[in-house]
């Protein structure tokens, strides 16, 4: 049985779920297009082809092997994107849940069914349907449970509006003991460089007690200024929408001294190793193109 454990971002990685670029299926249509990011790159003829995903993940699989983490990978489902499993569900403390994605996506919790049967059933939960989460938009942080959402009456508007109030809720109902906050993201169907598709987009906690962050990411300048203060300005590390559009917030840590980057995030790997950490560099940029990096493509299972 696996045992779960996972309370924060940063604590020693030791079970992971990794995607896979396999049989990834033809470059979609525009109208297939669930991002603005994905769309501009179809449209300019520079979506990414398997052949240069698989070696990206295969790159992220070594340095995982290299630190003695062990790795489920999804089953091959034949044709489909199964890159992003951070999208179709997450671990809380140790319960996983199974996100409420897009429907037409359901086919790819199916295809993690082997790695899920190995965790007790009473520690298995899928919130109600009209209750949307997705795990981009959950950010461990011991005490605290910090949740993206889009507040807007216009949500059904936009394909890109992941989780809403209704699941921040009933995970506060599940999770009594926690600081359960929500933060309302800027949304935009068109414009990649200032839609936040999820919170790990412009947001997400590395080292000890660092963070980077995104302001313009953020609708409520207050919330915000609410991570600001709780991690402390000198902690933070700001990216700009150039950086937020390349995914920087979306990298990944195998603990507190170590995380694995995009190898061209120099102005952040450069920041990284100033405050004293290893930083395990991989190609990740063609994957990037569909708005998902390393912490779109991993679901931590166990830390310490």
């Amino acid at each position: 049985m696996l045992k779960l454990n996972v309370n924060n971002e940063t604590s020693r990685l030791r079970a992971v779920i990794l995607g896979t670029a396999n049989s990834n299926g033809p470059t979609p249509s525009l109208e297939e297009a669930y991002d603005p990011k994905s769309a501009l790159h179809i449209k300019a003829g520079t979506y990414p082809v398997e052949e240069d995903m698989v070696k990206e993940m295969e790159a992220v699989a070594q340095v995982f092997d290299k630190y003695g983490v062990e790795v489920f990978r999804p089953e091959l489902v034949k044709d489909m994107n199964q890159i992003f499993t951070r999208d179709i569900g997450f671990v809380i403390d140790d319960k996983f849940f199974k996100a409420n994605i897009l429907p037409d996506r359901e086919d790819e919790i199916e295809a993690i069914q082997h790695v899920i049967k190995q965790i007790p059933s009473t520690n298995v939960f899928r919130l109600p349907e009209e209750a949307h989460i997705e795990g981009g938009d959950v950010m461990l942080a011991d005490d605290h449970i910090f949740i993206g959402t889009y507040r807007g009456e216009d949500y059904p508007d936009y394909i890109i509006a992941r989780t809403n109030m209704l699941a921040v809720g009933m995970i506060q109902d599940l999770f009594p003991n926690k600081k359960v906050k929500s933060f309302d993201l800027r949304k935009s169907n068109t414009d990649p460089y200032t839609n936040a598709l999820h919170l790990d987009c412009c947001f997400q906690p590395v080292g000890n007690g660092k963070a980077i962050l995104h302001k313009n990411g953020f609708l409520q300048e207050s919330e915000y200024d609410w991570l600001v203060n709780h991690y402390g300005k000198e902690n933070i590390f700001d990216i700009t929408s150039e950086e937020m559009f390349q995914m920087n917030s979306n990298i990944f840590s195998i603990s507190p001294e170590v995380v694995i980057s995009e190898r061209n995030f120099t102005r952040l790997n450069t920041w990284l190793r100033n405050q004293g950490m290893t930083v395990e560099e991989v190609p990740y940029a063609e994957i990037a193109k569909q708005e998902g990096l390393l912490r779109c493509s991993t679901l931590p299972l166990v830390r310490d």
